[in-house]
């Protein structure tokens, strides 16, 4: 603090402090938890949200300035929720976590809304889309079955092809 005499007044000048930054570093996706019910999930707690039961959607935005689509995804987000109510529960990654946690489930553009339902993987919407598109896209997740991430496990060919494999 320092203090500054002009005459009659004193004027007083305080350290100007830096607003507290929230851990995912955007209010679009603060906005998302806090008016819209999103719940943070971590490379240790996504099991177990995933798990709860029904549909679930979980948004990797990516980083705002590499891929600022990533904030137009998390403001239509709530719009989708509306548009399909009931239908899904929402989760957010920390941005520090986003990597670890995209490469499970084989995430590899940002945005991403990888969809989930009563613990399995049902598959990803990537990028930023039309309304009617993203409609679309979502209805057609929605609708999906649960099948296996595209990185657990390796699919085993026949070097000789089908007719000399085992059955």
């Amino acid at each position: 603090m320092t203090l500054e005499t002009t005459g009659t007044e004193t004027l007083v000048r305080l350290p100007v402090q830096q607003p507290e930054t929230r851990r995912e570093g955007s209010a679009l996706i603060a906005r998302l938890v806090d008016d819209f019910g999103a719940t943070w999930v971590d490379d240790q707690s996504i099991d177990a949200w995933s798990a709860q039961g029904g549909d679930r959607v979980v948004l990797f935005a990516g980083d705002p300035v590499r891929f600022p689509e990533g904030q137009d995804v998390a403001a239509v987000l709530p719009e989708l929720m509306r548009s399909f109510p009931g239908r899904f529960a929402v989760a957010v990654v920390p941005r520090d976590l986003e990597d670890k946690v995209a490469r499970r489930f084989g995430s590899q553009r940002w945005p991403t809304l990888l969809f989930l339902r009563d613990g399995g993987y049902v598959g990803t919407v990537p990028g930023m889309h039309d309304w009617d598109v993203f409609l679309q896209r979502v209805e057609a997740a929605l609708a999906s079955p649960v099948g296996r991430a595209p990185t657990i496990g390796i699919p085993v060919v026949s070097a000789t092809g089908a007719a000399n494999a085992c059955h």
